[in-house]
């Protein structure tokens, strides 16, 4: 009988015959053990099969504490089900704080690590980039350490859920800041396009918001350090978008009280660096998402050939979001080797219709060597998702070797990964 349970979004329901709430990590090692298919179940912000099994899922929920704090070395260890809002609160509460987040505080540090998810700004790498250690309950039901020493270790990070269960994770942190988020409206295209670098660079993280519809970006949300001065902008302008005069959410249909403060107001990094709240809904709520990255030089050319499509879109688009992410050397990162401009797509909840939308987006950017976001919805052949990931070959004998019978492999492993 399947389970009733579903993603966070309503779009898909998950297989499992059986759903695991251990609270202890031997309990963890027993049911692997045990188990013929299992899989890690983490907050559920996947919007496709990546987290799936037909048999045991192992939710982490319960296992959601904090381990240890080395203020001498600037590390954290928390528990494979804890999520960042949880963790952000702590490490503000004892004088530090994460590099960066996601635009969500309510996904699992372990999920979004091993999925490669990420946040913005030129020096920022992807949340995984930050992990300097894994321990790991393989297929056999023991324990394995790894840490950035081992050779296993740029393979492991990003794993998508097939090296084990991932019972507890290490992360890099840094002393505490505070920041500030400033938000401009209808930035010229034209602008973007002479002005790239300058604008891509001029804050701690920044994400440009567009439907496609018109010559600008609708948005501009600027959040910067206070610490660092050349970075305000109490300015009226920036590039020639207008200083907003109000609170602005993302998307016209959601309250703005679901969004972290703006209007350049100071707060901590963990108030500001986040879209959205951690008590309030998560973006639009019942929704669809999709993201591609493509490499720094291509991507005003991935603008234009979007922009093509505007008329396309308007249906069912909510919103997309543009943001940059610095290269990185973890195996099956979108950003492996290379510095992304992600662009992402947030759509109504209709699959039918965005299923005959995405190869047309698709078709745009795979001459881009367009890579995808491995827990969003995107239609990629695996053979062309195989040709984006050199390590690929790699990363499958890392698999086959901390898991020879298969336990963790799924339908969606066997198609991107292990179909080539």
């Amino acid at each position: 009988m399947t389970s009733q349970h579903k993603n966070w979004a309503g779009n898909y329901e998950y297989q499992a015959a059986r759903v695991h709430h251990p609270d202890t990590i031997e309990h963890v090692q027993e049911l692997v053990r045990d188990s013929h298919k299992v899989k890690a179940l983490g907050t559920r912000h996947s919007f496709n099969t990546i987290a799936d099994t037909d048999q045991d899922h192992i939710s982490l929920n319960q296992l959601n504490k904090v381990v240890s704090l080395d203020r001498d070395r600037r590390s954290v260890t928390v528990e494979g089900g804890i999520r960042y809002g949880e963790l952000c609160e702590y490490l503000n509460s004892e004088g530090f704080a994460l590099h960066n987040m996601a635009s969500l505080p309510h996904i699992s540090v372990v999920g979004a690590c091993a999925t490669a998810t990420h946040g913005s700004g030129d020096r920022n790498g992807n949340l995984a980039t930050v992990v300097s250690g894994l321990e790991i309950v393989t297929a056999d039901g023991e324990i394995r350490v790894l840490s950035r020493h081992d050779n296993d270790f740029a393979g492991a990070v990003v794993g998508l859920g097939g090296v084990g269960v991932i019972t507890n994770i290490t992360l890099d942190i840094v002393p505490r800041y505070q920041m500030r988020q400033d938000v401009y409206l209808n930035l010229p295209r034209t602008q973007l396009e002479a002005n790239f670098e300058a604008i891509l660079s001029s804050a701690y993280s920044i994400s440009l918001f567009t439907t496609w519809q018109t010559p600008a970006f609708e948005q501009v949300w600027l959040k910067s350090r206070v610490e660092d001065n050349a970075s305000f902008w109490d300015k009226d302008s920036f590039y020639g978008a207008a200083q907003a005069t109000a609170p602005t959410p993302p998307i016209a249909e959601v309250p703005v009280e679901n969004c972290t403060e703006q209007m350049g107001v100071h707060g901590s990094w963990n108030e500001r660096l986040s879209h959205f709240r951690m008590n309030f809904v998560p973006s639009f709520g019942e929704e669809l998402q999709s993201e591609y990255f493509v490499s720094r030089q291509n991507a005003l050319l991935a603008f234009a050939r979007i922009h093509a499509l505007g008329e396309r879109l308007v249906a069912h688009l909510l919103i997309s979001e543009i943001r940059t992410i610095a290269a990185d050397d973890l195996w099956m990162s979108p950003c492996y080797g290379q510095a992304c401009v992600a662009i992402h797509f947030t759509w109504r909840q209709n699959w039918e219709a965005v299923q005959k939308l995405l190869p047309l987006i698709e078709a745009q950017l795979q001459p881009l060597q367009a890579r995808p976001h491995w827990g969003k919805v995107f239609t990629l052949s695996p053979d062309y998702v195989a040709s984006c990931y050199e390590k690929l070959p790699d990363f499958q004998r890392l698999l086959s070797q901390y898991d020879p019978a298969g336990k963790f492999r799924n339908a969606f492993l066997d198609q991107y990964i292990f179909a080539s």
